[in-house]
């Protein structure tokens, strides 16, 4: 793109608008601008357009309007409005404000975190309009709307014809490749996204997990695991995350001189994608483990009168931890975290395919793993890892097979079960921690005791079972002469 024309811009010549401009929109506008894009701004409070062009004019073209109808009327054609609203029923809201007002062939951008079935809806809505409607997740941040977000919009191929090509320029880059591909049709874009989130919390929980075995094995300061994690992130476990917990372990509480992290409460709150994330994979019966424990992890710190009422009731019969090998300790733990990781991306990924089969979307996962690399809340140095495990087999049934996994895993798999236990018999939950192991052997074993539910469960309801050692469903006769007959 030309440089741009640090100045408000005349009417009629934006190519491109934003709608709402709290942080994350105004960000956005300012990133398309920088860019060299003409950008009509708009808000439903003429203020913070106002002083969006104030605060910021000098950066690129700008085109702020008053109302919705100018706004509209300073898009060149075809238009394309990006809607950066609260989720849910404001969306709706402005969608159908805009509906009124754009003609045959526009393009509406939801780069919020909906719902994807709201995507779904809206966009079948909108293209009985003869609009296109584009459901983006983005990911990064204020900072990665400004600098360089990772893009994840689906739609329609025709409306990311039109559209890609800003949105890339605008994306982060690695290696030169920008963060942003078309993902596939209708809600597929806020889909993967939603799974991005659900991911993301089952890595901060784990994180958490890591930092609470390090407090309470080594005894160990905020700032001393701050040096640790810092020391993680120039190795395999580099991350955005990683980093910034680093930084947050290191920052003092310029009031109390204590540590920053312990005078803020122990309740972790959530958005809602989290939740959705676990909600979707029970329809689909895809296991996601770590994700969910991560997230009821979340609603259990905020479980206010049941943890009173547990501290004063509960004994723990706990061991007192005494860590002979400091080192040794901070590597177990070190395995753990990265083994576990991988796991809740390899679930991750495996719902993404669930849903891709189930909705026709035909996501090419390792395309996902590659726009996350940079700008999104969980890029990490392996995902070119995981971009290269789908490059070599694009229908892989399970990431943790691949053979760089494998590897990767298999070193640590004896300290993560020391890290498990341990953290068993001193009583330090680490809910993700264990059930991403108790994933990883239940997706290795030969044979898991399933056949006894199911057994069960012909014997109470007739839901009938299958044999190992011929075809057909049958169903035994329990409360007769229990013989056996094809169902």
């Amino acid at each position: 793109m030309s440089t741009p024309n640090p100045s408000v811009s005349t009417r009629g010549t934006a190519q491109i608008g934003v709608t709402g401009l709290a942080v994350m929109g105004r960000n956005l506008a300012r990133n398309l601008a920088r860019h060299g894009y003409v950008t009509a701004v708009h808000n439903r409070s003429f203020a913070k357009t106002a002083s969006l062009v104030a605060d910021h004019g000098g950066e690129g073209a700008f085109v702020a309007s008053e109302s919705m109808a100018d706004f509209v009327a300073s898009l060149e054609r075809p238009r394309k409005v990006i809607v950066m609203v609260k989720a849910g029923g404001p969306t709706d809201a402005v969608i159908g404000e805009l509906v009124a007002l754009l003609d045959e062939g526009d393009i509406v951008i939801d780069a919020g975190n909906a719902h994807f079935p709201d995507t779904v809806r809206r966009e079948r809505e909108l293209k009985a309009h003869g609009l296109h409607f584009v459901g983006s997740g983005v990911s990064g941040g204020e900072e990665g709307a400004l600098l360089g977000p990772s893009i994840m919009p689906g739609g329609s191929p025709e409306s990311y014809a039109v559209l890609g090509p800003i949105l890339e320029d605008i994306a982060a880059k690695v290696d030169g490749v920008p963060c942003c591909t078309y993902v596939g049709p209708d809600g597929a874009g806020h889909f993967v996204k939603m799974v991005h989130n659900g991911i993301e919390y089952a890595d901060m929980q784990l994180i958490a997990e890591a930092y609470d075995l390090l407090r309470q094995g080594l005894g160990a300061s905020a700032a001393q695991i701050a040096e640790i994690f810092r020391d993680w992130n120039g190795g395999e476990l580099e991350s955005f995350l990683i980093e910034i917990t680093a930084d947050v372990l290191a920052h003092t509480d310029a009031e109390t001189g204590q540590a920053f992290v312990d005078v803020v409460l122990d309740q972790a709150e959530q958005k809602g994608t989290g939740r959705w994330t676990v909600q979707n994979a029970l329809d689909l019966g895809v296991p996601i483990t770590g994700i969910a424990e991560a997230t009821f992890a979340r609603a259990l710190s905020g479980s206010v009168p049941q943890r009173a009422a547990g501290v004063r009731a509960l004994e723990g019969h706990a061991g007192t931890w005494d860590v002979t090998d400091r080192d040794a300790f901070i590597e177990d733990v070190r395995l753990a975290l990265l083994a576990s990781k991988v796991v809740a991306y390899s679930q991750g990924f495996d719902q993404i395919a669930a849903a891709s089969a189930q909705f026709g979307w035909a996501i090419d996962r390792g395309a996902m793993a590659r726009i996350w690399r940079g700008g999104c809340i969980i890029r990490a140095r392996f995902l070119n890892r995981i971009t290269e495990a789908y490059e070599r087999d694009s229908g892989l049934a399970l990431l943790l097979a691949d053979e760089y996994f494998v590897e990767t895993v298999g070193k640590g798999v004896g300290a993560w079960r020391r890290t498990v236990s341990q953290a068993a018999l001193n009583g330090v939950p680490t809910p993700a921690f264990s059930s991403s192991l108790a994933y990883y052997d239940g997706v290795r074993a030969d044979r898991l005791p399933a056949n006894l539910i199911q057994a069960q469960r012909d014997f109470f309801g007739a839901h009938t079972y299958r044999r190992t050692d011929r075809g057909g469903t049958f169903h035994t006769d329990w409360t007769g002469n229990r013989t056996e007959s094809p169902a």
